[in-house]
């Protein structure tokens, strides 16, 4: 099977089909050792009937105990060979079902990371929960058409071969028998087709919205809107039920026919195989194996109607990973520009937003307020290059720079950025390991020590995914702790404490000044203790600069940025008084305003 850390290949992004097929051809050997060991299982099953009628023409019948023993001993060993290589069949299959799971998933993943920004702009999250989650299984037990599928055909055409010799008559109905089978069968398969198509796209709308309700139940509580968006949902989820339904009214037809069909046939070639025998056309021996024959036969022509049904959901499942797949992530450069043409800036520089006028200067703690988040996070995407931009780094346009050299430079520091499961030490650590001491250090900056101290293992201590087992505050700050930890050129924060209360939001916006001194830093922030902390802020009206300077100065000659941000007017401009000449002290003042305020929470 392939390795956790082997590369998967390139997968045939043509179609459901040619990627069934790659993943056929990514494994020929063990495809082929599956095909033959079926097929081998299946043509000795099917020799048990002929050993079996040889003892009873050649030594019950006659009487001769010499022949009856020898052709009881080849039926024993033929039986105990066969279990042996029924055990390496599954094993086999097993290997080849699990290699094409695990090679889906390592692309699907792959193919995720790729995409990065792009991917929740192009897809929804449900239909990636459900390939991830039910399609790759489905993909997987499609490849069963490698093993049986083959076997089964192969026993087909050997029955017949020997009931050739017996009667030519019978070999004409079992050869004719599985062409009426694909012919009851065919229509069901594209109907089922049909119907798992549209059951899984229902589906991935569904699973996103429960997503959607998971995400944003405490807002839809306070906005009195829990109760619609549940009608809406019970009525998706009785389309869903529905459509279900009649994905389960094909398959029971199918899964009916794969049982009644070789029943059937059997019945019908055992009144044919009777009538030969009581005609005297057959011997005793002959009349048992022609009906060992056919009920051997059974297994395979309903493996073959399994096959149809595995194969149509499979084409279903692999359509939806080849669209996945086909997705593009974003350029690398401009339209039009040469890719890698032009490099990042090779000291500190300035980033400017043309759209709404922003400019940044390097190493300079900078703030944007506006009264739409939407506007003030615009600016951010476009500095950060996450969407179509004219922004400009050290004079350069951004999105001619390649992509990682931009990604290695600056950091968006998103408020609900994921939050994987492990320790806390490697969630805020990411790829790197820091020294403790730098770990202790940004940990104090983002004010994180009471939640450190307050978990039995302190860094030791896990942390679900997502952060579940922490409060929205300690989230908040979690993050923090790792977008310092990974010390961008610039960091571009958003809302990095509007969950704080205003006691540990004093502390961070002194820790996050500390910290990052020296360093281009923006915030998004309507807040006047983070604010006051800022070399510069940009007041955004409709997406744009109306007013930019000091906070100070802002809250004595912009009403509306005064009423946006003043929390207590009176109380604020007492405090901004003292914030204001603590921020003047220097970068000295200000590390140690952090320390104290650091040995204060604790």
């Amino acid at each position: 099977m392939i390795d956790a850390y082997e590369d998967p290949g390139t997968p045939d992004r043509r179609g459901g089909w040619a990627y069934l097929a790659w993943l056929v051809r990514c494994q020929p050997w063990r495809s082929l050792a599956g095909a033959a060991l079926a097929s081998v299982w299946m043509v000795l099953l099917a020799a048990a009937p002929y050993l079996l009628s040889r003892a009873v023409d050649d030594g019950l019948e006659p009487g001769d105990t010499g022949a009856l023993v020898g052709w009881t001993t080849a039926l024993f060993v033929v039986g105990a060979l066969n279990a042996w290589i029924s055990i390496m069949r599954h094993r086999t299959m097993t290997r080849v079902r699990m290699d094409a799971y695990l090679r889906t998933t390592k692309v699907v993943v792959g193919h995720t990371v790729r995409l990065g920004a792009a991917l929740p702009r192009q897809v929804s999250t449900g239909e990636v929960v459900t390939i991830g989650v039910s399609d790759v299984h489905t993909i997987a037990g499609a490849l069963t058409v490698v093993g049986p599928g083959v076997g089964s055909v192969v026993v087909y055409v050997f029955v017949a071969g020997l009931l050739l010799s017996v009667s030519p008559l019978l070999a004409a109905v079992v050869l004719l028998g599985m062409p009426a089978v694909a012919v009851l069968v065919g229509p069901l398969m594209s109907r089922l087709q049909g119907t798992e198509t549209e059951y899984r796209e229902r589906q991935g709308v569904l699973t996103a919205r429960i997503g959607d309700l998971a995400a944003g139940l405490r807002v839809l509580n306070g906005l009195g809107g829990k109760g619609l968006f549940a009608d809406s949902f019970g009525r998706d989820s009785r389309r869903l039920r529905e459509q279900g339904y009649r994905v389960g009214a094909v398959t029971s037809w199918m899964q009916a026919l794969g049982t009644g069909l070789p029943t059937l046939f059997l019945a019908v070639v055992t009144w044919l195989a009777a009538r030969l025998a009581a005609q005297g056309d057959l011997t005793v021996g002959q009349l048992v194996s022609v009906y060992g024959y056919v009920a051997v036969l059974v297994g395979p022509v309903a493996f073959l109607v399994d096959m149809g049904y595995q194969l149509g959901r499979g084409v279903v499942a692999a359509r939806r990973v080849v669209d996945l797949l086909r997705l593009e992530p974003d350029p690398d450069t401009a339209p039009g520009t040469v890719p890698g043409g032009a490099d990042a800036p090779g000291e500190p520089a300035a980033l400017h937003d043309p759209a709404s006028g922003v400019h940044v200067a390097p190493g300079r703690l900078t703030a944007l307020v506006g009264a739409r988040h939407a506007e003030v996070s615009a600016v951010v995407d476009r500095l950060g290059r996450y969407g179509p931009s004219d922004a400009t780094w050290g004079g350069v346009r951004l999105d001619a720079v390649p992509l990682d050299r931009v990604r290695a430079a600056i950091l968006v520091a998103d408020p609900e950025a994921d939050l994987f499961a492990g320790s806390l030490r490697e969630v805020v650590g990411g790829r790197r390991e820091p020294s403790p001491a730098r770990v202790a250090r940004a940990v104090r900056a983002a004010a994180a020590d009471d939640i450190v101290q307050g978990l039995p293992q302190g860094l030791a201590s896990p942390v679900t995914a997502q952060g579940r087992s922490l409060s929205g505050g300690q989230r908040q700050r979690v993050r923090l702790v790792r977008a310092l930890l990974a010390d961008p050129e610039v960091l571009l924060a958003v809302e990095p404490t509007s969950a704080l209360d205003a006691h540990t939001e004093a502390a961070v916006a002194k820790g996050l000044r500390t910290e990052r001194a020296g360093r281009t830093t923006v915030v998004t922030t309507t807040s006047p203790l983070l604010l006051a902390r800022a070399d510069t802020v940009h007041y955004l009206v409709d997406g744009k600069v109306a007013a930019s300077g000091r906070h100070r100065d802002l809250l004595e000659r912009e009403p509306g940025y005064r009423t946006l941000v003043a929390r207590d007017t009176d109380d604020t401009e007492a405090h901004d008084a003292e914030t204001d000449a603590d921020a003047g002290a220097g970068t000295d003042a200000g590390a140690g305003a952090g320390v104290d305020t650091g040995e204060a929470v604790r």
